[in-house]
């Protein structure tokens, strides 16, 4: 017997799937008439489509889809948009806290929080700096 609860516990996931239908006729038949109009428009006889017709029945295939997708993007070449150059610093930080703080005592956290103000003054002064125009 289920208690009422207000939690929602997640249910087994079903293995549900749904067949598509194949009919070996209907793609020969397909395949038929595709060879045939490739053989009448290489005689002459069916009147060439134009090229846009052409390109709109050809499909990118899987290779190269997902690199188009960035190409409005550019990416940002800082050092700090990286998330694992994000991570080092954290670690490092957390390093240099705990050892200078076993070896130095309190006053470590001093010195961190200078150096600390000092790479955030750097950082800023290079971000506001303006970029020279390449001309």
């Amino acid at each position: 017997m289920k208690f009422p609860s207000i939690f929602r516990t997640s249910s087994p996931m079903r293995f549900d799937i749904k067949p598509r239908y194949y009919d070996p006729v209907k793609e020969e038949i397909e395949q038929r008439t595709a060879r045939i109009k490739k053989e009448l428009e290489a005689e002459g006889k069916l009147g060439e489509r134009s090229e846009e017709e052409s390109l709109a029945n050809y499909e990118s295939g899987l290779r190269g889809a997902f690199s188009k997708h960035n190409l409005g993007r550019s990416r940002d070449t800082s050092i700090f948009a990286s998330t694992g150059m994000i991570r080092s610093f954290i670690f490092l930080f957390l390093v240099t806290a705990i050892g200078g703080y076993i070896y130095l005592g309190p006053v470590i956290f001093e010195y961190l929080l200078y150096l600390a103000m000092i790479g955030a003054a750097v950082y800023y002064f290079f971000k506001l700096k303006p970029k020279p125009k390449d001309e």
